[in-house]
Parts: C-alpha cells; structure tokens; sequence
C-alpha cells in the first residue's frame, strides 16, 4: 500500500510523473549529498584546509560509495537526519587519516539543504520546458483557431461574444509570466555550520561557500539554514503555475459540458454509462491546482524556525515540498496531453474551415 497518490500502484497512472519522481528518490537524494561532501572536500583541499591527497580519496569514494541504506533507516528513526549515519559510513569507505576530512566543517543541515537545491533545480529546468511546450500547444490552437467565435461568461452567465484567441490569451499570459519568473529562481549553496556561523572554517568560511557554490553549479548565498522564504518562493510558484493550468482545465470543463464549443479526442469511461466520456485531465487539472493551494499554506508554516535551527519546521517541509512538485509534474504533464486532444474551439465562421 502506498500513502502518496503519486507513487500509488494504479492512482500514479493518473498522478504519477516518473521523470520527476526520479529527481526526488532516495538515490538521487544521496547522490546529491555525496556530490556535496566530494566538491566540500577539493574545494577545501584547495584553500589549504585538508589535505589534497585527502580530499582525492574522499572524492574518490564518493564516486563509488553505496551505502547500507537499512542502518540508515535505523539511524534516522533516532537522529531525525539521515547525515550523522551517512558521514559514518562515508568515514569508513574513506578509511586511514583521510576519514577524519570528511564532512569538515559542515552539518547535517548544509548537506541535505544543498541536495535538495542541486535536485529542485534539475526540477525547476524540466518544468520550464514543459511550460514552453504548452504555450507552444497554445500557440498552435491560436492559429488554428483564434478568429472562431464563442460567448464570454462572467460569473458563470452568459455575457458577450469574444474570440477563441480572448480565452486562449487568457490561459497563455499566466503561463509566460511564470516561465519568466522560474527561469529568474536562484538555488543557493547551504553552508553555515553548526551554527550558521562557519565556526571551524574561522577567516576562510565565505571563501570556502563561494568556492563550494562555483562547484556545484548553485548561486552563493549566506547560510540561510533559519531563513526558508526560498523555499516558501519555490512553492509559492509551483502553486502559481498549477493555479493557471487549472484554470485552463476549469475553462475546458465547461466548455465540454454542452459539447458545442469544444471538441476533444479521447476521455473517461463511466462504468455506469457507455456514452459518456468525462474531461479527466481537465478535471484532475482543477483538483491539482485546489491541492497545491492548500499546501503552500504549511510551506509559510515552515518559515516560522526557532532561533538557528528547527527541527520541526524542517521536517515540515520534507512532507509539503515534494508533494507540491509532484503535483506541478503531473499537472504539466496532463495539460499538455489535453491541450493536444482538442480537435475544435468555438464554431467556425461561415465558410471557414477549421
């Protein structure tokens, strides 16, 4: 039995996005931590901290490092982190006086934010391409059928006659201005110690968190180990654009629902009626907005840290922050397959074809 919808054995068929679940599975997760405690240990090597040949040997063992992932399970049923067991095994697979540079000057928090920032922005690059592909699907739809009349509704009645093109400008400006916003997202480097303080880097500190954050490919940023407004802004986007895509299924929905102004290939069965086929995607494009919406609520819950470091509102956001990245997957992936089974939008005009 699985408790996540998007990892269910057959709810995943309609909610599941493996592309991303990928991003955000244990093994990438590890493979981020130890990409950190790699690029640590060389940059520290050159700014003369640890030894080169140390930093060589943890390198090294990073690269093939697999870790007992049952004594990890055990650890953090006591430790809450994954990072103290981790490290200790590290430790081992370096082996000699090497062992004693792993992990220096660093804590658990440092790792498993920066893990988290190197996976949400793989993410962040995939979403971006997916929201260009539907604009482009509404591009499409635009020119095929832009100039075709249908009636505007306010406030669910009947108004005024507009334009397909005036409804699709209203699903396509909320989506560009987003890609404008994501591609502007920065994903910082965490290093702050046990602290915040980089207190056992003394003088080299800031040197050694712009050297780390050059390594790794993330923007350089203070410790903000106490300071979570990144990752409320993160969700606080990822909600903006599952916002927008279900308005687009919202519309859609509506305008299946007469059948005259839209028409569409593909749809649910009814177990119960055989004639019917139900808008899902466009449905579950309103339900994955309404969801998203509700849980950016526990994100602005998760800024509240208590002096430099909370356990609680951290933990919070490991059960938020994934869900809401899921379901921006999966709803980017079905508004895409959606926009691409409209066969008509509106009537055409007299003697025109659509």
């Amino acid at each position: 039995m699985a408790f996540s919808p998007f990892e269910h054995p057959f709810l995943s068929g309609l909610l599941g996005d493996e592309e991303i679940a990928i991003q955000l599975s244990a093994d990438a997760d590890i493979e981020a931590m130890l990409s950190f405690e790699a690029s640590l240990a060389r940059v520290e090597a050159r700014l003369g901290l640890i030894p080169a040949d140390a930093a060589e040997q943890i390198a090294a063992a990073c690269g093939t490092f697999e870790p007992d992932m049952v004594r990890l399970k055990a650890a953090v049923g006591t430790d809450s982190v994954v990072i103290p067991e981790l490290v200790k095994q590290l430790r081992h697979a370096v082996g000699g006086d090497a062992a004693n540079h792993v992990h220096f000057g660093a804590t658990s928090q440092d790792v498993i934010d920066t893990s988290l920032m190197l996976r949400m922005k793989t993410i962040n690059v995939i979403f971006t391409e997916r929201i260009k592909q539907i604009l482009a699907l509404l591009n499409g739809l635009d020119q095929r059928f832009g100039s075709n009349p249908l009636m505007g509704f306010t406030r669910m009645q009947a108004a005024i006659p507009i334009s397909v093109s005036d409804r699709l400008e209203s699903w396509r400006s909320p989506l560009a201005r987003q890609l404008t916003a994501l591609n502007g997202l920065e994903f910082p480097v965490q290093l702050g110690g046990a602290a915040g303080s980089l207190d056992k880097l003394g003088s080299h500190g800031a040197a050694v968190r712009a050297a780390l954050a050059e390594e790794l490919g993330l923007a350089g940023m203070r410790q903000w180990q106490s300071q979570r407004d990144g990752i409320a802004d993160n969700g606080h986007h990822l909600s903006l654009v599952t916002g927008a895509l279900g308005k687009i299924g919202q519309d859609l929905a509506l305008m299946a629902q007469s059948g005259r102004e839209i028409s569409m290939r593909g749809g649910g069965k009814s177990s119960a009626m055989a004639h019917k086929l139900n808008p899902v995607g466009a449905e579950t494009l309103v339900m994955l907005a309404r969801f998203n919406a509700v849980q950016l609520s526990g994100l602005h819950q998760a800024m509240v840290h208590e002096q430099e470091r909370s356990g609680a509102a951290w933990t919070l956001e490991w059960l938020i922050l994934p869900q809401m990245v899921m379901a921006t997957a999966a709803s980017l992936r079905l508004a895409a397959e959606t926009l691409a089974q409209i066969e008509r939008m509106g009537a055409p005009k007299p003697g025109a074809s659509s």
